[in-house]
């Protein structure tokens, strides 16, 4: 989605906070929930508040997405206080709930930053502006005479000044500015946007104050579990439900089919505290229907893989030039088969909903990353109104994609409505962990050809994946090889799948950019430099658009403007950038290093963000691996909104990255997943992390992007490069630790 702008047919609002303070809003279309822009018809568009300046000076700043971590909450925010020019010390931030007139709000892809930046400054703008018109009406002088600094206009001639909580009452009897003519800050004049700033959750975080979803809690509610078929899509048929109800504390016990096709169904206990439940729950006795999905195991999807493998589809995914001839004229062909299994997510904090249902109206406190879904799916489950769910959104103690499905949201509406009170639905980590919406696996069946020059000649990817899903016939190196070929096939699985963090990345580079070291070593030539070559060879355009066809739809321009990339998005001058800086700040091959210890280099473009990432790495003869160094060069824009958490982003998910390279796997069998706790699914842990974790970043003329996303692809085959270097034993299956590989 492109970055939007207020423009002549946005406009602001002003209207009085009680105490006579400002409250300063902006319009926003109800209908796409972009700013509005020269849009016909329809609705009017609906305020959109964002900024309160109390008549002290205090001011408050909504933060509309949801926060999961990643730091949202501080960066929208930030760019409003930096265009108001107000110290940042002085702002309160408070979390908006679900509300159309927030316009968009939701947390995933990386988007929130490109669909927001140019917005959220000119709110600012546009109120900074407001308050100039209101004291130049007072002091009776031209508009032009006048600056402002922290939180007050100045006028230097006559040496006034004014704070903003003493227009405020005045300023309500102004007309507001024209957007259009509100002027941006040059960027050499930030105070705020490029500074490092903690997040504004952190005190309550670390006091223990109820922020997240699992802390909410209403008066009377009862506390849920909910224990479910261990097969996916299954249901229960019958339980001893007098006997649970029957033990002390427990209040409500039923069966519960499947609200959501993503769940299980199971028999749903309600008692006074959520540990009576849990507890009672070990006394169900239930008779299961598992349905179909009973048959489904990881080693039948293996050996349904490779059944598969060679043979072809009819139809090739995408077809560029002829790549089995070309494989006959190569001087060297590599073939490989490569592996990633079903991951979850993990999120420290269980799912968990609090809801409750009354007189036709549901109202619900939880953390979702997509809120916007959230009324017309409970609307769905319960037969209420949509306009009468109300969501409050809680902070989420980590998800990385989990909460883009709202099916517990959802359930949990179902569950207070058939109780007849509110409720809090808990998940305990065994359910996060068997009934998630996990990473789907996939299987790579490669081929690679290189000439006597060493360029690759021809290239092709048999994708075969028990998730229903296809690869991208865009990914790399589509468009950067002559003689391309992809072929995508389905298993049939039962196993719901949704994404994961860089979802669609996460597993792919790691088979794409561990085959290019691959062919390098076939090549002769060095990895690092052998991807920037490849980045540089003519690519395969598209065809020419057709100038009888209809003219698309949609913003023009590239993320910076100008002309549209015929290539998604992919911009091989950045990405060649990516590398040369990660070869500049790691050394690569200027040092020798001892044996055993070996560096390797991994690319990939997702979410908009261009990264290059190099992993200095030890391996000894029992296989016991430390990751000494990891360097992390990017493109995500001309700015970098907080750098402190632009690091932290960077740091996160490198460790999550080698989490799901050493030991993260999800099997299954007879239609239901093994792993239930992290005794069985371990996490990278601090002694094991790297000892350092550097992040670098090319400036470039683009708009800024995400970057919660892009950073992990990398990672895991940068490692894996190294570690094959280190032990000329290349691991082509992942976790590595079923190839006997642990940390040091």
């Amino acid at each position: 989605m492109s970055p939007v702008n207020l423009d002549r047919r946005s406009f602001l609002r002003i209207s009085a906070l009680a105490g006579g303070g400002l409250m300063i809003a902006a319009y926003v279309d109800p209908v796409t929930g972009l700013f509005a822009q020269g849009r016909q018809g329809g609705p009017p568009p609906v305020p959109n508040s964002f900024i309160k300046i109390a008549p002290d000076g205090r001011v408050t700043i909504i933060g509309k997405n949801p926060e999961i971590g990643q730091g949202i909450k501080t960066t929208l925010p930030m760019l409003i206080a930096e265009e108001l020019d107000v110290p940042w010390d002085t702002v309160t931030v408070e979390q908006g709930d679900l509300d159309a007139k927030y316009g968009q709000q939701s947390a995933g892809g990386s988007t929130a930053v490109p669909n927001n930046y140019t917005a959220m400054r000119q709110i600012g703008a546009g109120a900074r502006q407001l308050l100039i018109s209101t004291a130049a009406a007072q002091w009776n002088v031209p508009e032009s005479e006048l600056t402002t600094d922290a939180g007050k206009v100045l006028h230097a001639a006559s040496k006034r000044s004014v704070g903003y909580g003493a227009l405020a009452a005045k300023a309500l009897t102004m007309p507001p500015p024209d957007p259009a003519s509100v002027k941006l800050k040059d960027p050499k004049d930030f105070k705020i946007i490029g500074k490092n700033t903690r997040n504004v959750d952190n005190a309550a975080i670390v006091t223990g104050k109820p922020i997240f979803g699992i802390d909410a809690k209403l008066p009377g509610m009862l506390y849920g579990v909910i224990h479910r078929c261990p097969a996916y899509g299954g249901k229960a048929t019958s339980a001893n439900l007098d006997e649970l109800k029957a033990l002390p504390g427990v209040k409500q016990a039923f069966l519960l089919d499947p609200v959501v096709p993503s769940l299980s169904g199971g028999v749903v206990i309600l008692a006074d505290n959520w540990w009576t439940a849990q507890s009672a729950r070990a006394r169900v006795k239930a008779v299961w229907d598992s349905g179909a999905a009973v048959a489904n195991s990881s080693e039948g999807f293996a050996a349904k893989a490779a059944e598969l493998a060679p043979k072809f589809p009819a139809n090739a995914t995408r077809k560029d030039g002829d790549a089995e001839a070309a494989f006959g004229t190569a001087a060297k062909v590599v073939e490989a088969a490569y592996f990633y299994p079903f991951l979850s997510h993990a999120g420290l904090e269980p799912l968990n909903a609090t809801v409750s249902v009354k007189d036709g109206k549901c109202e619900i406190w939880a953390g979702t990353q997509q809120p916007s879904g959230i009324p017309r799916n409970v609307a769905q489950a319960t037969g209420l109104q949509a306009a009468d769910v109300t969501v409050h959104m809680m902070r989420m103690g980590g998800s990385f994609g989990r909460r883009l499905n709202n099916d517990f949201i959802t359930e949990a509406a179902k569950i207070a409505q058939t109780a007849g009170v509110p409720v809090h639905i808990q998940w305990t980590r065994e359910d996060d962990m068997t009934h998630d919406n996990y990473r789907g696996a996939g299987f790579h069946f490669l081929k690679g050809g290189v000439d006597a020059s060493g360029k690759v000649v021809a290239w092709r990817n048999h994708y075969i994946a028990p998730t229903g899903t296809n690869l991208n016939q865009a990914e790399f190196p589509a468009r950067f090889i002559q003689n391309y070929l992809l072929y995508n096939s389905v298993i049939d699985s039962k196993v719901p799948t949704g994404p994961m963090r860089a979802p669609g990345s996460n597993g792919v580079a790691f088979a794409i950019q561990s085959f290019i070291d691959e062919l390098a070593l076939a090549a002769g030539k060095d990895p690092l430099q052998f991807r920037i070559d490849m980045l540089s060879q003519p690519l395969v355009l598209p065809p020419p658009p057709d100038p009888n066809a209809p003219a698309a739809g949609g913003r023009a321009g590239g993320p910076g403007g100008g002309a549209p990339n015929p290539f998604g998005g992919w911009d091989p001058a950045r990405m060649k950038a990516t590398l040369e800086l990660v070869r500049e700040k790691s050394g690569w091959g200027k040092t020798k290093l001892p044996a055993g210890t070996a560096m390797g280099v991994a690319f990939h473009m997702s979410h908009q963000g261009f990264f290059s990432e190099v992993a200095e790495v030890s391996v000894d003869a029992q296989k016991r691996v430390k990751v000494n160094h990891v360097w992390v060069a990017g493109d995500i824009g001309r700015q970098i909104i907080n750098p402190i958490n632009a690091q932290a982003q960077i740091q996160g998910s490198v460790i999550e990255g080698l989490s799901s390279l050493m030991s993260w796997e999800i099997t299954i069998k007879d239609g239901a997943a093994v792993q239930q706790n992290f005794d069985e699914y371990q996490p990278v842990r601090l002694r094991q992390a790297p000892k350092a974790i550097e992040g670098f970043f090319v400036a470039s003329d683009y708009n800024p992007t995400g970057l919660g996303e892009p950073v992990l692809p990398p990672i895991l085959p940068a490692v894996a490069n190294a570690i094959a270097t280190a032990t000329g034993v290349r691991v082509r299956t992942l976790p590595l630790s079923k190839a006997g590989y642990k940390w040091a």
